[in-house]
């Protein structure tokens, strides 16, 4: 925790150094901040997202990051990353171990930020969403903060000295993530993914930079598809 100290404030000025970097609906982060359980899900298109959603909270209490093990193959990313109080999960593996110790210091009040796609986009576009952020905060009785990242690219990918905007939308409430009826678990777990997905686009359609020349505009939240019948859970 005391490197994480450090080292926070020292990625927060070398960050704010290299991008320009937005903060929008910081107050909706503040409001489940008080102790309760809260999981921040967050679309996923660079490997350096949850140090940009670090930073744009600047807490001291630090959250727990659900990664891939393939970032921890690197000896002085993987250190980095555990600094930054990530967690190694195996995805597709069913690696109920992980969860289960996430899900237990969620519900003792640490923030835990997910990304419920699973994997990065090529495209800056939202993905398919999968279960294991909606099963954590179920299991811990946590609020869920919709979380956007930005970047105001062409490709809208990540690159040095770009415009970027960290936003939090309102909180699904705990009630709302609750599965009661094991019966029908994967009705409750497509709901709950469309009301997420919803709040993510509305987030980017109320947000988006202004278009490059010849770029598509951002696609208003109301043309977001429900989710399809065969859409079951799926590991984050």
């Amino acid at each position: 925790m005391l490197l994480y100290w450090i080292i926070l404030p020292i990625v927060w000025v070398l960050a704010r150094f290299v991008w320009r970097i937005e903060v929008i609906g910081l107050e909706h982060y503040k409001a489940v901040h008080d102790g309760r359980a809260f999981v921040i899900a967050s679309n996923h298109i660079a490997n350096l997202d949850p140090v940009f959603i670090a930073i744009a909270v600047m807490d001291w209490r630090r959250m727990c990051v659900l990664a891939k093990e393939e970032l921890f193959v690197n000896p002085f990313i993987g250190w980095f990353l555990r600094c930054m109080g990530a967690v190694s999960i195996e995805r597709g593996k069913g690696d109920t171990a992980t969860i289960d110790r996430v899900t237990s210091a969620c519900r003792r009040g640490t923030g835990v930020l997910i990304f419920p796609e699973g994997t990065r986009t090529k495209n800056g576009k939202l993905g398919i969403l999968k279960s294991g952020a909606f099963v954590i905060a179920a299991s811990a009785g946590a609020d869920m903060l919709p979380c956007r990242i930005i970047y105001h690219t062409k490709d809208g990918k990540l690159r040095p000295f770009c415009r970027i905007r960290v936003v939090f939308g309102p909180a699904i409430p705990a009630a709302e993530l609750q599965i009661t009826d094991a019966g029908h678990k994967v009705t409750a777990l497509r709901h709950m993914k469309s009301k997420l997905k919803t709040a993510l686009e509305t987030l980017l359609e109320e947000n988006a930079f202004e278009p490059y020349p010849g770029q598509e505009p951002a696609a208003p939240a109301d043309s977001v598809k429900p989710l399809t019948q065969g859409d079951g859970p799926a590991a984050s």
